[in-house]
């Protein structure tokens, strides 16, 4: 900036030149007058250091000793002051002035630069994510419509489960409304008590709609006692989603009372659990709505207050229920659980004596294995979509034959074939002492109709050639086509398992009329003129010594695979343009799709980048699509 009221100059220094010398400044420190200087301004630090005044007389005396012009090349420092250059080096331009101000003077300077009339600075606006609104699922309870559960979010703002949903609103008039799923929070909450039984402890019951009981007695120390084994379950809850209260007690009534309270996680000592329920209100005590409001107008509301009342008026006044759970809380008497068991995967075993080791032995006890599998499947209500065979060698090898089904199916005549078709691949060595047929994959399957009569009327089941096929050449060499809405023709087919129904409603055209116009229908997206070949190419393949008359007609000659081939017949051109919506590179794309038949009489489905007679439509390169029957 300049002195007091004179515009400041160019900020920036200037850039050196490429040939590597001191640029030229173009503005040069001119001394400013004595007078112009005040001698206020130097004593910044008076009272504060008693040499301040030597100081600046003698920073005073150097600034007077300044030449009145310095030019690029004179005094130890030519361009120390210097900011700007120019190109006229007699020329008196105002410079920049060294600072040595206090405090003050940089609040005088910044006056000085409010006058410029520059612009204020923005204030900084901080980047503050947006909360989203509070969450609540409602369900309706006769004709009055509550809240079943809130979000951390809306629980802070007073929302609580009970409320009528007019009250919530009132309250927090954005909040977010859903209805609940009372099916759908109970499988999930069977789906966390099975995998808890599986990996934590044996027993586990469901505890309401909204809660699980765990019988730890025996399984705590496994994870390192009470207090690791309930911040491991924490922590596990958290990793999925879930926020979760935890307690435990001697009895399953008072770790439900105190796992509802406000604590996240309570270990009751053993033995103190009586005398923790006291202060705890009666509504820990898992009563009925209408025993509650009774007890409430009798000015009973803590669990202390009903121990201390007669036991034989309560129960004469309100019946057994909440005797009932005051003794299940207080350990006087017994609650069973009713336990969820895990689904145990089906699988039958044959363990001998003596190994075995020939073919007809296997067969033997393997028709025996099927029979128990199948009564088995019957039971659970499901039928068999793969399943593994495994051979035990005395030498603690396993031999392991898997077979796929194409439908789910629980016939023992049907499974043994298929399995007996393989044995000759089991490699016995010195015997087998065990052999074991599990279940991998089921599918449900209800009750099956049998009859001659009934079975004549039906159409023919192909379910056994298929799994014979699958099994003998494997289950990925075996599928049928699924029409995909597509014109390139890799994209227009998709493969599907045999016997699998087709994706109509994906294959449907969406305008009517030009499925009657071309010729094609839901069932059959393609144009019955120009049919697709049996052998579609995992991706075109390139052909060499082509011979073909451009631009219309088809090779008539061509080498596929080091093989040549000369066309007898050719039909064509289809021409296929790219999909424009999908890559940059099929904007101008073209294919001209022929068939030809060779001397063989092998026909191939080829086709040729470009039309022929604009370049950016292809290289002219020709390609191996497909291969008719």
């Amino acid at each position: 900036m300049g002195r007091r009221s004179e515009a400041a100059d160019h900020p920036f220094r200037a850039m050196p030149p490429d040939e590597g010398a001191r640029p030229v400044p173009t503005t040069l420190p001119v001394r400013p007058d004595p007078e112009d200087v005040p001698n206020t301004r130097w004593r910044g630090f008076d009272g504060l250091d008693p040499n301040a005044d030597d100081r600046a007389a003698a920073a005073l005396a150097r600034w007077n000793a300044m030449p009145a012009v310095r030019g690029p090349g004179e005094g130890p420092h030519p361009d120390k002051y210097a900011r700007c250059g120019s190109n006229d080096a007699g020329a008196r331009v105002p410079g920049v002035a060294p600072f040595f101000d206090t405090g003050r003077t940089l609040a005088n300077t910044v006056a000085r630069a409010s006058n410029l009339q520059h612009p204020a600075p923005k204030p900084h606006k901080r980047n503050v994510r947006e909360l989203p609104p509070p969450l609540i699922t409602v369900h309706k309870i006769g004709s009055r419509i509550e809240i079943a559960a809130t979000s951390p979010e809306a629980r802070a703002l007073g929302l609580t489960p009970g409320m009528a949903l007019t009250q919530a609103r009132a309250a927090v008039p954005d909040i977010d409304v859903r209805d609940a799923d009372a099916a759908g929070d109970l499988a999930d909450l069977h789906r966390l008590a099975t995998a808890l039984a599986r990996r934590w402890c044996p027993v586990v019951a469901l505890s309401g709609s909204d809660g699980l009981f765990l019988e730890i007695s025996g399984t705590a120390h496994l994870h390192g006692g009470e207090e690791a084994m309930a911040r491991r379950l924490l922590r596990l809850l958290a990793r999925l989603g879930i926020t979760a209260q935890l307690a435990i007690a001697d009895t399953a009534g008072a770790a439900w009372a105190f796992a509802r309270q406000a604590a996240p996680a309570a270990i009751i000592p053993p033995g103190a659990h009586v005398a923790a329920l006291v202060p705890l209100p009666v509504t820990a005590l898992r009563l009925a709505d209408g025993a509650r409001e009774l007890l409430a107008r009798l000015g009973v509301e803590t669990i202390g207050e009903l121990m201390a009342m007669p036991r034989a008026p309560l129960v004469r006044r309100f019946g057994k229920t909440i005797a009932q759970r005051l003794d299940q809380a207080t350990g006087a008497l017994p609650e069973p659980l009713d336990p969820i068991i895990p689904v145990q995967p089906i699988a039958v075993t044959r363990r001998f004596a003596e190994p075995i080791a020939t073919a007809d032995a296997i067969g033997h006890w393997l028709a025996g294995l099927v029979d128990d599998l199948a009564a088995a499947l019957a039971r659970a209500g499901v039928g068999a979509r793969s399943l593994a065979f495994v051979a035990a060698r005395v030498d603690s090898t396993d031999q392991v034959i898997r077979i796929g089904l194409a439908r789910a199916s629980r016939e023992p005549s049907h499974l043994l074939r298929l399995i007996a078709r393989r044995i000759e691949e089991i490699d016995v060595g010195y015997g087998l002492d065990a052999l074991t047929l599990h279940l991998v994959r089921a599918d449900p399957l209800g009750p099956e109709t049998l009859g001659a009569a009934l079975a004549e009327q039906q159409a023919p089941d192909l379910a056994p050639l298929v799994d014979t096929l699958a099994n003998r050449i494997g289950p990925t060499r075996l599928w049928r086509h699924q029409p995909i809405e597509s014109d390139v023709p890799e994209r227009s087919v998709a493969p599907l398992p045999p016997l699998d129904p087709p994706a109509t409603a994906a294959t449907r055209l969406k305008r009517d009329d030009v499925r009657q116009l071309d010729g094609r229908t839901p069932d059959h997206p393609w144009h019955p003129r120009w049919p697709r070949p049996a052998r579609l190419l995992r991706r075109p393949e390139p052909i060499d010594h082509v011979m073909a008359e451009m631009p219309d007609h088809a090779p008539r000659r061509f080498t596929w695979r080091g093989r040549p081939h000369r066309v007898t017949h050719s039909d064509g051109p289809e021409r296929i343009t790219g999909e424009w919506w999908r890559r940059r590179g099929e904007r101008d794309g073209v294919r001209d799709y022929f068939r030809v038949e060779d001397e063989q009489g092998h026909r191939f489905w080829l086709f040729r980048r470009g039309d022929g007679e604009r370049a950016e439509t292809g290289d002219l390169s020709w390609y191996i699509h497909g291969t008719f029957a």
